[in-house]
This record gives C-alpha cells, sequence and structure tokens, in this order.
C-alpha cells in the first residue's frame, strides 16, 4: 500500500545522500565499503546495537527540541518489557548479596506545570555493579535489577537498588570496527533506565546519570544530559540499619501531558 511518508522521507534521505557525496568527495569504491560494512553490520546482528549507541541521541534531541518537560534519552538494547510488579517504597528485585554500593533512589514525578502526578506506572532496569544487564549477562537470574511500580498520591517514589557499573559496547564486529575508525572508546557512564507512562500523556525513557563519573563528558552514545545528572549523597549504614554506607540520589521528572504524542503519526502503518 502506498505511503506518502516513506516516499517522502526517502526522497530527502536522496536529497542529503547526494549532499553528502559531494561534500566528502565520496567514490564508488567508498560506496561499496559502506555497503560492505553494512552487509556486516547486519549479518552480525548489530544494526540495533549501532542505531541505538550512534544515532538514537541525535533523534531523540531533533524530536524533542521545541517542548516541554524533562528530556528524553536513550532506550537502549537492554529494555525487557513485562517485568516484576514491586512496591513503592520497594526494592529492586536482586540476587541475596548483590554485589555493589546500596542506593536508594528517589524522585518525584509532576507534569509540566509542577502538579504531581499520582499512580504513574514507572519502568525500571539496570546494569549491576559490573556493568551487566539480566538476560543479557551471563549467570544473572532474569529480572535482575528490573521492576515495575507505580508513584504515591503525591507523585513520588522510593526504591533501593544498588549503584549500578558503566560498561563498553561490543567492540569485536563491525560497531568496533567503527568505533576504531572514529578513534572513540566504548564506554558508557553509569546510569539508571526509567520508562514513565502517565494515563493521559506521552511515555518518557530517560536515563539519570550521576555527578563525577568518568564517562560523563565523552559517553560513546552521547546520551548525558546535563538536566539528566544527579548527585550521589553517602550516608552512614545506621541511618538505614544497614551494616555498610549507602548512597542516596533524587531526581525530578516532568512528564507532557497532552491527548496527543508529540509527533501525530508513524512513518509505517502497523
Amino acid at each position: 500500500m502506498k505511503n506518502e511518508r516513506v516516499i517522502n522521507a526517502f526522497e530527502g534521505f536522496v536529497v542529503k545522500f547526494k549532499e553528502l557525496i559531494s561534500e566528502y568527495e565520496i567514490d564508488h569504491n567508498d560506496y561499496r565499503e559502506l555497503v560492505n560494512w553494512l552487509d556486516r553490520l547486519g549479518r552480525a546482528g548489530e544494526i540495533p546495537l549501532f542505531m541505538d549507541v550512534f544515532l538514537e541521541t541525535h533523534a531523540l534531541q531533533e524530536m524533542y527540541k521545541n517542548v516541554k518537560g524533562t528530556e528524553p534519552c536513550l532506550l537502549g538494547p537492554y529494555y525487557i518489557d513485562d517485568q516484576k510488579k514491586i512496591e513503592n517504597p520497594g526494592v529492586l528485585p536482586q540476587r541475596e548479596n548483590e554485589p555493589g554500593d546500596v542506593l536508594y533512589f528517589s524522585g518525584t514525578v509532576r507534569d509540566t506545570e509542577g502538579n504531581p502526578l499520582a499512580n504513574t506506572k514507572v519502568d525500571m532496569w539496570q546494569a549491576d555493579t559490573n556493568g551487566e544487564y539480566s538476560y543479557f549477562g551471563e549467570g544473572i537470574p532474569e529480572g535482575n535489577l528490573r521492576g515495575v511500580f507505580y508513584t504515591d498520591e503525591n507523585g513520588d517514589f522510593e526504591i533501593k537498588t544498588v549503584v549500578p557499573g558503566n560498561y563498553g559496547v561490543p567492540t569485536d564486529g563491525p560497531s568496533g570496527e567503527f568505533l576504531k575508525w572514529i578513534d572513540h572508546h566504548e564506554f558508557r557512564p553509569a546510569h539508571l533506565h526509567l520508562l514513565f507512562q502517565p494515563s493521559n500523556g506521552d511515555r518518557l525513557i530517560t536515563q539519570v546519570y550521576f555527578e563525577g563519573d568518568e564517562y560523563l563528558e565523552d559517553d560513546v552514545a552521547q546520551g548525558v544530559r546535563g538536566s539528566l545528572i544527579t548527585k550521589l549523597e553517602k550516608h552512614a549504614g545506621a541511618e538505614k540499619g544497614l551494616d555498610n554506607d549507602f548512597y542516596s540520589s533524587h531526581l525530578n521528572f516532568d512528564l507532557r501531558l497532552q491527548d496527543k504524542p508529540v509527533f501525530k503519526k508513524t512513518i509505517v502503518n502497523n
């Protein structure tokens, strides 16, 4: 079935592609190298990885540059739907004696006018202290450090978890080749993933970063936003009845409430 948006988008792409060829003097050998590299990228199953790491952040910046609310950030390749529902305040599912420093992460969810949003669904997931995700790292139980909860009557939540570790994207395939070509390391700063789903507005996919991380300034995925950086506050364990010191951090989230998303249509009709 004919889709005018696909046609228009492709025609626009061709115009920009021709401009790129002219500006950077790309010859046919260069073009064939690109085709061969894209073939390897697909055969290695790395197309989602490459898009998430190198392009998603630019798409989000353009899509949301003129709207209010908390800045969106990368969904990334490690999201898994339909995770365990937990209480608020509560504990993110984890192994007994989960490695790492205990973290109490809290937030307040509001609309862009500052009104608290009660009973907002929040999906949270993260890497462990070694930078590995459940379902993707060996020996990690399914659902580890993943959970779904709802904000309270004031739009607040507090979740006990562990401070995540930073990690590197895979470098043994075509994406690793690309990193060598652009002379960039493969690491992302430590972060938490959050997906907010209000009952009457745009869902927000975002991440939370921490002051002092060595990769904040040159995140391989360029996902860091200054408004998404918070501070890890250290506390004596006795405050929470713990044997060891723990950390806390907090961030406010402002969601857009409206009857339609930022872009009303999708390129391909389902």
